[in-house]
Formats: structure tokens, sequence, C-alpha cells
């Protein structure tokens, strides 16, 4: 039996590539994004390509009552989702009290709002069957406060914890959260956060090979995902714990000074 994944902020980068690869294994899926043109593309193609059903909802997640909708939507049409990968997300650049608000109050509506609606909807269909999989896109920016984008990086620590601590929760369950944290990755989220011009980008993998290592990570339920990070950024990874707090806040801020 096929399985069905729902992936929100399907239209580009980790999304789109979460998408390809469910399909090139034989899945449908139901893709979510704002862009209509752009999801219409990607159901013709993956459609085309592999022979997979694939379903399109357009609706904008920042939206109060967008996960509603969506579960709502889903429901009425009768699918059973046994993935769900919450992958719509975007960050910003600059001094928090300088950046327009709006921006970051949006940033704070589909980073955790959004994926803890979704995530609070469908999660007790999976319990109550004992089957399904979450995957929760997060960041290597969860490790760490980040001076110039210090919204993102909290939003992202929120994802990391929600995940590991509600999969802690299912432990006596067949259903399991996985926690993916990419590193800098070749997608238009550096363009979209103004991140490209840095040097945390230089060395950006691509957003396919990062995708691959979430989704399998999510198949055998693994509770957390490291994927995309230079030989540097490992080692900077694991000794943030160590470090004085002042010291990591100054590397991390020199590393996204455009």
């Amino acid at each position: 039996m096929k399985k069905v994944a729902l992936i929100t902020g399907a239209s580009t980068g980790l999304g789109r590539e979460f998408a390809r690869i469910h399909s090139q294994r034989g899945g449908d899926s139901i893709i979510v994004a704002r862009s209509a043109d752009k999801l219409s593309a990607l159901k013709q193609e993956l459609e085309s390509e592999f022979g997979v059903q694939v379903k399109v909802i357009v609706k904008d997640l920042t939206q109060d009552t967008a996960a509603q909708e969506i579960y709502d939507e889903v429901k009425s049409s009768g699918i059973t989702i046994d993935y769900l990968i919450n992958n719509a997300g975007f960050g910003g650049h600059g001094k928090f009290h300088e950046r327009e608000w709006e921006q970051d109050l949006s940033m704070i509506k589909l980073n955790i709002i959004a994926l803890s609606a979704l995530t609070r909807l469908f999660l007790p269909n999976f319990v109550a069957r004992n089957n399904g999989k979450v995957l929760n896109v997060s960041s290597t920016a969860s490790f760490m406060p980040g001076p110039l984008q210090a919204v993102y990086f909290a939003t992202k620590a929120y994802v990391t914890f929600f995940s590991n601590a509600i999969a802690e929760e299912l432990s006596d369950t067949d259903v399991t959260v996985t926690n993916l944290m990419p590193g800098a990755t070749e997608t238009e989220f550096a363009k979209t956060s103004g991140m490209d011009r840095t040097d945390l980008f230089d060395k950006a993998v691509s957003a396919y090979s990062v995708a691959e290592d979430g989704y399998n990570g999510m198949l055998e339920g693994k509770l957390d995902v490291v994927s995309g990070l230079t030989f540097s950024q490992k080692i900077m990874v694991k000794t943030v714990p160590f470090m004085p707090k002042r010291s990591i806040l100054k590397q991390v801020r020199k590393m996204q000074e455009l």
C-alpha cells in the first residue's frame, strides 16, 4: 500500500526535494505552500515522472486558521496521512530591534505555531492506529543563540525541543517523531533571509542530500538527524556546550555579519 505524505513548504528547497524523494519511492503526497503555480507544476512533474498521485493545497500557514483548514480538507477527502513532514519555515537577518515586527511575528507563526498545530491535529490519528511518522525540520541553529537572527534561532530551538519531547511521550507506541537539523543548505531560504552573503553559507550543501538524510532518518525513526555540516561546523557544534556563552555569541554573530 502506498504511503501518503503531507509536506509543507513544498514549492521550493527542502520541501520540493522531500516531495521528489517520497515520489521516487512510490508514495502519494499532499503538497502545501502559498504558490499555486509552483505547486501545480510540481504536481504535474511528480505524477508524470513517477506515476503517483499528488494533491495540492494552496495555503498561507502564517494565517491563524490555516492548519485547521488543511486538516479539515484532508479529512473530508478521506485521505489517511502516514507521514507528516513539517518543512515550511523562513528566517530573517538583522538586529531584532531594527527589524519589522510583522516579519518576525509571521516567522513565529510559521516556524512554531503552524508546525505545532499541524502536529497536534494529525498526531491523535497516528496514535489511534499506532502508526505514523512525523518529520519536523529544525536547524543546527537550535544548538545556540543567534545574534542577527535572534527570532529564527529561537524558533528552531523550540522545534528541536518540542520534537524531542513528544518523541519521548510516544516512545511506548509505534509512532515516531524525527527532528532534522540541517546546516547551511542551498535553498531560497538563504536569499530570503539575506544569509547567502555571509560566511555561514559559504559552503552550503545541496537541498537534495539534506532532504534524503532527513527522509531516511524519519523512516528509521531516529530522534535527531544532523545533515549538511562542514568539518569545521561539526567541530563547532560539538564544542558549543563547553564554550563560554559570550564567546559563542560573538562567534555566531561574526559568522552572520554581512
